[in-house]
C-alpha cells in the first residue's frame, strides 16, 4: 500500500477565497479604529500604504511561489535560494522554527479577537475571555480535522459570511448619503510629520497586520491546480480585492461616525466594538448585535485559513529531512498533516491564554520579516542569478525594483516593533541558531557533512535537474 501523499485539489476560486479569509480575519475591525487613533485624519493613507507594500512583496512572492509549487511555501523558497545542500538547509528551517512559534501566534490573535469582540454581545470576565479564545482554537482543529476537497467547500461557505459582513458595512454608509465625504476630508489635517511618524510607528504595524496572508496559497501550494498560473492570480486578486474592501468600509465607517469621535475613544479607551456602533446608529441594537455576530463568524473563518496554511510548513520540512520526523505523518485516510496541525494548534491554544492582542500583533511581524519577508526577497536575486528567467511560470515585472522597495519597507516595519519586540524575535531566532546546528551535527548535514557526501549530494541534484 503506497503511502498517503497530498491532492491537487484546489482550484483558482478555491485558493483566493482560502487566502482572501485568511487576510480579513478580525484585523481590520479590532485595527480601524487603533489606526485613526494613531493618525487621525490621515488614516486611510495606512491602508494605502499597506495594500501598496502588500503588492509589491506579492511580486516576490508570486514568481517564488510560481516556481516551486510544493507545500510548505517559504521554507522552499529558502532552501532552493540559498542552497539545498548548503546555508539553505539553516535558513529554512531556521524559518520552520519560527513558524511554530509565529504561527500559532497569528491564531491566538485571532481567537483573542474573537473574545474581545464577543464582549460587545455578552460581558466576559478576564478569564471567560481566555477560556472563549481556548475552546476556539479546540473548535477550528476540529474543522480542519479532514480531507482537503472538503476544506475547501468550508472555505467557500465562511467566505460568503465576510462577503456579507463587509458588504453590509460598505452598503450602509453608501446608503446613509454621506460616503464620499471622509475622501474628501484626507488631507485636511495632512502633515510630512504625521506621515513620517507613520511609516516609523505603530499604525503602518497596525495596517500592515490586516493585510496579511496573501501568500497563504503559497503553503497549500503542494495542493493547488496549475499551480505556475493560479498562485499568482490568486495573491493579486486576493490583494487588491482585499485593498478596495478595506478602504470601502475604513470610508463607510467614517461617514457615520466621524474620525475624531473614533480617536477619542482610542485616547480614553472607551469604545473598541466600532463596527457594531457603527451598525448601531444605521439600524439599531439588534441589528448591531447581528453584525456583532458577523464578524465573529469572519474572526473564525481567518483563524480555519491561518491553521490551514501553516501546517504544512512543518509537513513539508520534515518529509524533506530537514525538520523531526514526527511532523512528516499523514493521516491515513484523510492524508493531511495531523501531526503539524495538532502541534500548532497545541501552542496556539497556550498562546490565547497567556498573551495580550498588542503584543502579538508586533511579535506576528517581528518574527516573519528577517528570515521569511526579507529572506525571500534577497533569496529572489540569488535564484534569478543562479538558473536565470527563462523556466519562470511568472516573473515581477520592474525587477529589481520591487525586491529593493521591499527589503526597505520590511526593516523600516521592524524597527517600529520596538526593542522589546526585536529582542524577542532575536531570542527565537537564536534559540533557533542553537538547535539547528546541533540537530545538523547529529544528522550530519551542513556544515558539517563530509565534502564527499556533499559532492554526491551536488550530483544527485544535477541528475534530477
Amino acid at each position: 500500500m503506497s503511502a498517503p501523499k497530498l491532492q491537487r485539489s484546489l482550484g483558482l476560486f478555491q485558493s483566493t477565497v482560502l487566502n482572501m479569509i485568511d487576510m480579513v480575519g478580525i484585523g481590520p475591525f479590532v485595527t480601524l479604529p487603533i489606526v485613526m487613533g494613531l493618525l487621525g485624519g490621515m488614516y486611510l493613507y495606512a491602508w494605502i500604504a499597506g495594500a501598496i507594500l502588500s503588492l509589491i512583496d506579492a511580486m516576490i512572492w508570486s514568481e517564488l511561489g510560481a516556481a516551486y509549487p510544493l507545500a510548505g511555501g517559504s521554507y522552499n523558497f529558502l532552501k532552493e535560494a540559498y542552497g539545498k545542500n548548503g546555508m539553505g538547509r539553516m535558513m529554512s528551517f531556521l524559518y520552520v522554527w519560527q513558524t511554530v512559534i509565529q504561527a500559532p501566534l497569528v491564531a491566538a490573535s485571532a481567537a483573542i479577537g474573537f473574545s474581545q469582540y464577543l464582549g460587545y454581545l455578552i460581558h466576559l470576565e478576564v478569564w471567560q475571555q481566555k477560556a472563549v479564545s481556548g475552546i476556539i482554537i479546540i473548535f477550528i482543529t476540529f474543522l480542519l480535522y479532514r480531507k482537503i476537497d472538503s476544506i475547501g467547500k468550508i472555505g467557500v461557505l465562511l467566505w460568503s459570511g465576510v462577503l456579507l459582513t463587509l458588504g453590509w458595512i460598505i452598503f450602509g454608509g453608501i446608503a446613509n448619503g454621506n460616503f464620499l465625504q471622509p475622501l474628501k476630508d484626507i488631507n485636511t489635517d495632512f502633515s510630512w510629520g504625521q506621515l513620517a511618524s507613520f511609516v516609523f510607528g505603530q499604525a503602518c504595524i497596525k495596517s500592515m497586520y490586516s493585510y496579511l496572508g496573501y501568500y497563504n496559497v503559497c503553503h497549500l501550494g503542494g495542493e493547488i491546480k496549475n499551480p505556475g498560473k493560479n498562485i499568482p492570480r490568486s495573491i493579486f486578486i486576493s490583494v487588491i480585492g482585499i485593498a478596495i474592501l478595506y478602504l470601502a468600509m475604513n470610508v463607510s465607517v467614517s461617514s457615520v461616525i466621524p474620525w475624531q469621535e473614533i480617536k477619542g475613544w482610542q485616547d480614553s479607551n472607551q469604545n473598541n466594538f466600532v463596527v457594531s456602533t457603527f451598525i448601531e446608529r444605521l439600524y439599531g441594537g439588534n441589528a448591531a448585535n447581528i453584525a456583532t455576530v458577523m464578524i465573529l463568524w469572519v474572526a473564525l473563518a481567518s483563524l480555519f485559513a491561518v491553521m490551514l496554511g501553516y501546517s504544512r510548513v512543518p509537513y513539508a520540512a520534515a518529509v524533506d529531512g530537514a525538520f523531526f520526523k514526527v511532523f512528516a505523518k499523514l493521516h491515513p485516510t484523510k492524508k493531511f498533516p495531523y501531526v503539524s496541525l495538532l502541534v500548532l494548534a497545541g501552542f496556539a491554544f497556550v498562546f490565547s491564554l497567556l498573551f495580550k492582542m498588542k503584543h502579538i500583533i508586533d511579535g506576528i511581524l517581528a518574527m516573519r520579516i528577517m528570515i521569511q519577508f526579507i529572506g525571500q526577497a534577497i533569496g529572489v536575486i540569488l535564484l534569478r542569478k543562479r538558473n536565470g528567467t527563462k523556466d519562470l511560470p511568472y516573473k515581477m515585472p520592474l525587477y529589481p525594483l520591487p525586491v529593493i522597495l521591499a527589503i526597505a519597507m520590511w526593516l523600516f516595519i521592524f524597527y517600529a516593533t520596538g526593542l522589546t519586540i526585536i529582542v524577542s524575535f532575536l531570542m527565537v531566532f537564536g534559540s533557533g541558531v542553537v538547535v539547528y546546528f546541533i540537530y545538523a551535527n547529529l544528522q550530519g548535514k551542513w556544515p558539517y557533512q563530509s565534502k564527499d557526501i556533499a559532492d554526491e549530494e551536488d550530483a544527485v541534484e544535477q541528475i534530477g535537474k
